[in-house]
């Protein structure tokens, strides 16, 4: 995993100690291109890396899932589906791809659900002897 604390180290071997970056590459383990590439940014951020959604086994059946974690959602903790029922469930309508994608697709559901569900009403004004 990149973290500043990793590319403060390839730019201090390449600033304090004066090391090419071809042996900052050997040491650290990275590619060339890599150190390169961090060399040349500015130092203040942190790199950000997106991997490009495309289209998935899952992507025909995520309408059904959606539709099935909504009706989930309004039940109770213990009546809720499984990511094991799920599956099965699409399986059973034709689904072919792995258990991880659809778990990691279940997760950034729920949470970007949670962040939805986050956005309430709180009155910051209140009647006398109200707030206690």
């Amino acid at each position: 995993m990149i973290t500043m604390e990793m590319i403060g180290k390839v730019r201090r071997m390449k600033l304090r100690e004066q090391l090419s970056n071809s042996e900052i590459a050997k040491r650290t383990g990275l590619s060339r291109n890599t150190v390169k590439k961090w060399l040349k940014a500015p130092g203040d951020q942190a790199p950000k890396y997106k991997r490009q959604s495309g289209f998935t086994k899952l992507s025909v059946f995520e309408a059904t899932l959606v539709q099935s974690l909504k009706a989930d959602s309004h039940r109770p903790k213990h009546a809720r589906r499984s990511a094991r029922a799920l599956l099965a469930q699409l399986q059973a309508q034709g689904y072919r791809g792995g258990y991880s994608r659809l778990t990691d697709f279940i997760r950034g559901w729920r949470e970007q659900e949670g962040k939805a569900a986050s956005k309430a009403y709180v009155p910051l004004s209140f009647e006398l002897g109200e707030a206690f």
